[in-house]
């Protein structure tokens, strides 16, 4: 008997605002804890985790290995972009973002009552390695499947101001962090600092993962998925079995849209939207990251300055972000990417000199328009053009593996790089040069890349 297989008919998938106000708020929440948790972990280790975990080497070397343990979760992240975001693609958006949420929020959760180094000595440094890498494996897919389900619910026409939404998540996750790090530095003397008070950030975070996992319990799949052609009974057709079947490939339709996307060569827009994220992560490494640590410890600055100049940047960001997705829809994404990479080029070394002027106010200002043209605005355009340059068939696994290379070659690398060139040279310049050179690659890749605002996302292909 012959097999009979039918092409799937493609409906119109509606969803109320209530399901789109729904997914906002769970992208938010999802987003922001996992912003909060890395950047908890940022900057406990730039300013105790050297001191609590790594205490029988120099300062200088202790930045550096707290840096090293910080760049591992980037490495399991990108596993975990493999992993989830192929599962994301096949049996869709929201079955894995309800276990990525729950893996970030144990895994952090851990990390708060981890005994030290004086405790254990070396299965200290080792547990807290073991616990980032559970934590980056499930932050891996997370944002990138935030994103892929906003972008998905919106309308073509307000694609780029609620995508923002998922930025307005990591700000912030970001902001809480850091507040919640400047409170303890104010607060406490250091030795209470380092006995007790770096475990109240971490602890706090199991609030948010119940309120998350609690959201997310009730979602709604993406209309996207659900009219995808190559999708029957919720799961997609591997290219085997879409392959075999004669009535699909007999389908005048779905050879407009499957085959189209299984015989399209692979590789460009992927390669452009890597160039994309590298100004964005980059910048946020340096600046979000390591400049804190390099404050308190090279240039001897109070350590509230550094996590205070982030508070304010991120605040500023509630405005930066949806702005900035208001003008990409209006302006376009390409004319946005190639004016904000520039502009951050050009910022690098005037924001270097003022970090590195021992003036608290003028270190703060700094930071505070690095933060926001360098990482803020480069990210709110990042979200929603990465969705639109990738097909609905591997849009979640290609967003999230071009996020997660761009962040281990980046983020995850450069503070580590910065710590170990700084300690060499004794100089502030290859800050510089990096920050010119991550948005100079993104400034390139923007000018190479086609204009995809409005584009529609149940298309299978890639843009380019």
């Amino acid at each position: 008997m012959t097999e009979s297989f039918a092409p799937p008919a493609v409906k119109p998938t509606t969803r109320s605002t209530g399901d789109l106000a729904k997914v906002a708020v769970s992208g938010w929440l999802g987003t922001a804890m996992e912003f909060m948790d890395f950047q908890l972990y940022s900057l406990a280790a730039a300013i105790v985790f050297n001191k609590i975990f790594f205490p029988d080497v120099s300062p200088v070397i202790g930045l550096i290995a707290a840096m090293a343990t910080y760049g591992v979760g980037y490495v399991a992240r990108l596993v975990g972009a493999i992993y989830f975001g192929r599962m994301g693609d096949r049996i869709g958006r929201k079955k894995v973002l309800f276990i990525t949420i729950a893996l970030m929020g144990a895994s952090t959760t851990l990390i708060g009552v981890l005994p030290t180094y004086a405790m254990i000595g070396i299965w200290a440094p080792i547990l807290l390695v073991a616990l980032r890498l559970i934590q980056g494996f499930g932050a891996g897919a997370e944002i990138a499947g935030a994103t892929v389900m906003l972008t998905e619910y919106a309308s073509a026409r307000r694609r780029g101001l609620i995508s923002s939404l998922v930025c307005l998540g990591t700000n912030s996750g970001t902001l809480g962090a850091s507040a919640l790090w400047a409170i303890l530095v104010a607060a406490l003397p250091q030795d209470q600092l380092l006995s007790w008070g770096w475990r109240i950030p971490f602890l706090a975070s199991f609030v948010l993962m119940i309120f998350a996992i609690w959201i997310r319990r009730s979602l709604k799949e993406s209309p996207v998925f659900e009219e995808r052609a190559d999708v029957v009974d919720g799961v997609a057709l591997s290219k085997q079995d879409i392959m075999s079947k004669q009535d699909i490939k007999d389908s005048k339709k779905s050879t407009s849209t499957i085959e189209a996307a299984l015989h399209q060569r692979k590789g460009k827009a992927f390669l452009i939207a890597l160039g994309l994220r590298f100004g964005q992560a980059g910048n946020s490494g340096l600046v979000q990251t390591f400049l804190v640590g390099y404050l308190a410890t090279v240039l001897l600055v109070d350590k509230t300055v550094g996590t205070t100049a982030i508070v304010y940047g991120s605040l500023l960001g509630f405005v930066t972000i949806p702005l900035i997705g208001l003008l990409g829809d209006r302006f376009g994404r390409r004319p946005l990417y190639l004016v904000l990479s520039a502009l951050s080029a050009l910022f690098a070394i005037p924001m270097m000199l003022m970090v590195t002027s021992g003036n608290p106010a003028v270190i703060t200002t700094g930071m505070v328009v690095g933060l926001n043209l360098g990482v803020l605005s480069l990210f709110s355009m990042e979200s929603v053009t990465m969705a639109e340059f990738f097909g609905a068939r591997t849009r979640f696994t290609q967003l999230a593996l071009a996020k997660e290379i761009g962040g281990i070659l980046a983020t995850a690398i450069g503070p580590l790089l910065a710590a170990t060139l700084t300690a060499v040279t004794g100089q502030w310049w290859p800050l510089a040069a990096m920050l010119i050179g991550y948005s100079l690659i993104t400034l390139v890749s923007a000018a190479a890349g086609p204009e995809v605002r409005g584009r529609d996302m149940v298309l299978l292909e890639d843009a380019v």
